[in-house]
């Protein structure tokens, strides 16, 4: 099991592309953008810690996923600290922007990259329901941890899927709830205390979030199992959908790519 990204909590610090006016927050999103506030400053290695090393592991099978090429320019959404965008950078000479709505994520992640002169990354504060760019800008987007965090999962894909150019590929990473009964006891009972517990040897912002995030990942598939995300990702106008899981269920992987007559109908 492991950590949520924090930057997928969505918050108000763009506007709706369309109207102008900035996105409604909801209780629920602005309570989660508090109780993640305090995790930066040592979120890569607590994650990966509270993980068992599995965090990381997805992360890399994310980037695999997409296949940056030399030349591309990547989005990658809800970026946090940076981890998935210096993946991104390791694996092909491309280009990456950045999109998280925390500032404090996005402060981890400018340390992170300015100890690389002449990185080719941008960071921008932004929202994924309302991204701030232009239709087919990126030849490739990952998103991590982001769908539990908004409000229509369904809209915010074809809000993903609108940025991406025709022929490119796109791919995520979420959390799972394992499928095999055995799995599935552990995974709750680590969830239950486990998490918790290790967290408040960490901090008070790691304890509640242990407590926050079991039930926010079964209420979430509660809404929207799988097959159903998938769909969103189908009605988007993304093609050739996979699903991956990893740690026994624990972390699931998807990636997809966009068709040439999804992107005529974006236009």
């Amino acid at each position: 099991m492991s950590w949520p990204e924090p930057s997928g909590v969505e918050g108000v610090a763009s506007t709706d592309r369309r109207s102008g006016a900035p996105p409604s927050q909801t209780v629920g999103k602005r309570e989660a953008l508090e109780l993640f506030r305090g995790l930066p400053r040592r979120y890569d290695a607590l994650s990966a810690a509270l993980s068992f090393w599995q965090d990381p592991r997805w992360r890399r099978a994310l980037v695999s996923a997409v296949a940056p090429r030399a030349g591309d320019r990547v989005l990658d959404v809800a970026t946090g600290t940076g981890m998935v965008a210096a993946e991104l950078l390791a694996r092909a000479d491309c280009s990456v922007v950045g999109i998280d709505q925390s500032a404090e994520m996005l402060a981890a992640a400018r340390r992170r990259f300015a100890a690389e002169p002449g990185s080719r990354v941008e960071l921008i504060e932004g929202q994924a329901e309302a991204l701030p760019f232009a239709d087919e800008s990126f030849d490739a987007l990952t998103f991590t941890y982001l769908l539990r965090y908004v409000d229509d999962p369904a809209a915010t894909m074809r809000e993903l899927a609108r940025v991406l150019r025709a022929g490119g590929r796109i791919a995520s990473l979420e959390f799972g709830v394992p499928p095999w009964a055995p799995a599935r006891a552990a995974w709750r009972l680590y969830t239950a205390i486990g998490l918790p517990l290790l967290g408040r040897m960490a901090s008070r912002e790691w304890f509640e979030v242990g407590r926050f995030l079991g039930p926010s990942i079964r209420a979430f598939y509660e809404r929207h199992p799988l097959e159903r995300i998938a769909d969103y990702w189908r009605q988007a106008g993304l093609e050739d959908v996979q699903v991956r899981r990893m740690s026994l269920g624990g972390g699931v992987i998807m990636v997809a790519g966009k068709g040439a007559a999804a992107a005529a109908g974006d236009r």
